[in-house]
Order: structure tokens, then C-alpha cells, then sequence
């Protein structure tokens, strides 16, 4: 097992919400179309739903919608993700709405991986910028920019 944890690329975890608990599946096929190229590997993928009251509830993939045909991952469950994850993914999303959770492996990644491995790297910190954030950031320096050029004229 620890022989085919160092072959692996990174792995990571998205929660995606839905307002509404309204989902188009508008982004499905690109998922599908991500693991078909062996771009990455889906260890765990479930829905919530999280109640007026506060209650959060997993969904059968067959019945997570109507416009949305999920079958395709039924099955993919690892066991990665406990009931824990479950219960803090729920306080992530508002009452009334529902989320994706989404456990994959970066298969891209894996040689860049196991080559920082065989040198001895290791990751100490990861992260990411939302896209909201990234946009906000540059706003903010293309108003500054602008603001301060008129002062200079």
C-alpha cells in the first residue's frame, strides 16, 4: 500500500455548492471528460443536502436531481471521507442548499510528484485562491493603478 502512495500525484477535495440545492449538471461532462483522460482519479463523490433546520442528510446519486444523471460515479466511495468531513462540508453550505463533495487524485501530478519524493521533498503547505478573491485582488490593483496615474498627469 505505501509503495502505491508514493506513486500518486497530490490529492485534493472540492465542495460545491449548489444555492437552491438546484444543479444543471452543466458541468458534469467536463468532470467526466477529466477522468476519462486520466487528468484525475475520483476517490469519493457525494452529495448533501442541508435542511432549513440545519440538518445535513447524504444523497443517493440516483436521487439527487432530475436534470442530472450522477450514476456514472455511483460507486466511487474510498472511505476517505467520514462522517466528519460530511459534517463540516454541511456547516460550509447554507440552509436550503445542497453541495458535490469531491475527493480526487491529481493523476497529472503524480511524476512531478514522485520525482520531488525521490529527492527527498515534501509538501508542507497547500492552498487555494478563489477565483471570487483573485478577481477582487485585481480589481483592487487595477483601480489603484488607474487611480494613481491620474494623480501623477
Amino acid at each position: 500500500m505505501s509503495d502505491d502512495l508514493e506513486e500518486m500525484g497530490p490529492v485534493d477535495y472540492l465542495v460545491v455548492e449548489f444555492p437552491g440545492s438546484r444543479m444543471t449538471g452543466e458541468g458534469l461532462p467536463l468532470l467526466v471528460d477529466l477522468v476519462d483522460r486520466g487528468i484525475v482519479r475520483i476517490f469519493d463523490f457525494l452529495f448533501v443536502q442541508k435542511d432549513k433546520d440545519g440538518t445535513v442528510s447524504v444523497l443517493e446519486l440516483k436521487d439527487v436531481g432530475d436534470e442530472v444523471d450522477l450514476t456514472i460515479f455511483e460507486g466511487a466511495s474510498s472511505g476517505l471521507m467520514g462522517d466528519d468531513d460530511i459534517k463540516e462540508a454541511g456547516n460550509a453550505i447554507q440552509p436550503g442548499n445542497s453541495a458535490a463533495l469531491l475527493v480526487y487524485e491529481n493523476v497529472w501530478a503524480a511524476p512531478l510528484a514522485r520525482a520531488l519524493r525521490r529527492g527527498g521533498a515534501q509538501m508542507v503547505a497547500s492552498g487555494r485562491i478563489p477565483v471570487q478573491a483573485l478577481l477582487a485582488s485585481l480589481e483592487a490593483i487595477e483601480t489603484s493603478s488607474s487611480g494613481a496615474g491620474s494623480a501623477i498627469a
